[in-house]
């Protein structure tokens, strides 16, 4: 929902571009860091009980954001609200431990395709808010929705029997935080520093000595917070890889869309003849560009874990970036009338729940019912980094290729941008098709042959 409001916001609190993106950055920032570590309590604890805490901290930040007088208050609060990030981990590691075995593929299939839905639906809803309202009911709403799933999960999800008693990793989790902030930062400020800037590289060169220092902390701590030879589990591993790319084909997607329907609205009519693109729509008739890829997304994550279970999981996670790809294809090719990229949405948002489907059900089902919380909470983090480097790199070839003499995107920037996820999106077919073995093929032997 923060998406579409970002000039508002920008022009309402005084603010740079670049601070107001932290708006975005801050969030992503501490999800991904809150994710694992409350996935990994969630294991300890009582998954119920941290769900409960991670749905407590989300409201307190909206709840804060309300009332927000400055950008450095809301960017606080919109930080605070990251820890919201582990609600998906854990409800997967719920379903695990208390569905029937033959009902979880569907069951984790509707919670990934909310996920979809949800994120369509936001920035249909923010639109609304955006144009008609103040940007204090963006939070209001989130607020009241966060505040109704806390009572509801109080009186319908049972806590979960399936427990790890074992002490937190606290330096594991300082190194893990440190590199992943690292790694983040950089990728969501290369932009503004300038990719080459010292502390780009410094923050790099960080990170990556940050995160080989905790993988073999890791491996010789006798309670580590995340099992390295878990995610070194072909399943796990492949189905990882597969989240980073569906998280940079859906966030940058999801980022140009908006931006591509919107152009021309706001030039002068001397830029605007220049453009040759665009819809000129509103932040609400952008958003509901997006809204039947949302609602193609609620019925394709539940037919995944259908699928899944009669034919394996690879299978539709496979098809789902297939689907994506093309999906992704269509906008690079065809983008001269709306009901072009409503189309393209459709396929595309059918294909990212899919896969995200699959996906955990694969990942639940690969790992022991103690470390369900923790792995489904590094997809998590994968599809978010993923999701980081699909905007950076869409941003950057939006800044990069402009319209002679102004700062306006050109049309081959965005054919560029689609073509590239487009093509990122194939390359996990086959690494989705990865996630388990070819069985090899026995050769026939005759009864004959056989009894002899």
């Amino acid at each position: 929902m923060i998406i579409p409001a970002l000039p508002t916001l920008q022009r309402e609190l005084d603010t740079t571009t670049t601070w107001v993106t932290w708006l975005l950055t801050g969030f992503l920032l501490s999800s991904s860091i809150a994710t694992p570590l409350l996935g990994k309590l969630g294991d300890q604890h009582g998954k119920e009980r941290l769900l409960l805490v991670s749905l407590g901290i989300f409201f307190v930040g909206c709840v804060g954001a309300i009332f927000a007088q400055s950008i450095w208050m809301l960017i606080a609060f919109r930080i605070l609200q990251g820890a919201g990030g582990a609600v998906f981990p854990l409800s997967f590691a719920i379903i695990k431990d208390e569905f029937p075995e033959e009902k979880v593929g569907v069951g984790v299939g509707v919670v990934s395709s909310v996920f979809a839905v949800g994120g369509g639906l936001g920035l249909v809803l923010s639109g609304v808010i955006v144009d008609n309202l103040s940007w204090r009911w963006i939070f209001v709403v989130g607020a009241i929705a966060v505040g109704i799933a806390a009572v509801l999960v109080v009186f319908f999800v049972p806590e979960s029997p399936v427990k790890t008693p074992s002490r937190l990793d606290v330096p594991g989790a300082i190194l893990f935080s440190g590199g992943l902030l690292s790694l983040l930062l950089a990728l969501t400020e290369g932009n503004n520093w300038g990719w080459g800037s010292g502390r780009i590289v410094a923050l790099l060169v960080a990170s990556a000595a940050l995160l080989v220092v905790w993988g073999a902390f890791e491996l010789r701590v006798p309670e580590p917070m995340v099992d390295m030879r878990m995610l070194a589990r072909r399943p796990v591993l492949f189905s990882n890889l597969t989240g980073l790319i569906a998280g940079f084909a859906m966030f940058g997607s999801f980022v140009l869309i908006p931006i591509f329907a919107e152009t021309p609205q706001g030039l002068p009519d001397s830029l605007a003849r220049l453009v040759g693109y665009g819809f000129g729509a509103s932040t609400t008739t952008a958003g509901l560009y997006l809204l039947p890829g949302a609602l193609a997304g609620f019925v394709s994550g539940p037919l995944a874990g259908v699928l899944g279970r009669r034919y394996g999981s690879k299978w539709p996670m496979a098809l789902g970036m297939a689907m994506a790809s093309v999906g992704l294809a269509m906008f690079a090719l065809w983008h001269d009338h709306p009901w072009q990229i409503v189309l393209g949405m459709i396929v595309l948002g059918g294909g990212i729940p899919f896969t995200f489907a699959a996906m955990a059900k694969v990942i639940v089902d690969s790992v022991r019912p103690s470390e369900t919380g923790v792995a489904t909470g590094m997809n998590t983090v994968m599809r978010t980094v993923g999701g980081v480097i699909g905007g950076q790199v869409g941003a950057a070839i939006l800044t990069a290729d402009t319209i002679r003499r102004t700062n306006i995107p050109a049309e081959s920037a965005f054919v560029t941008a689609f073509s590239i996820g487009a093509a990122a999106a194939l390359v996990a077919v086959f690494v989705a098709l990865l996630v388990t073995p070819r069985l090899p093929q026995s050769r026939h032997v005759p009864v004959a042959e056989a009894v002899e």
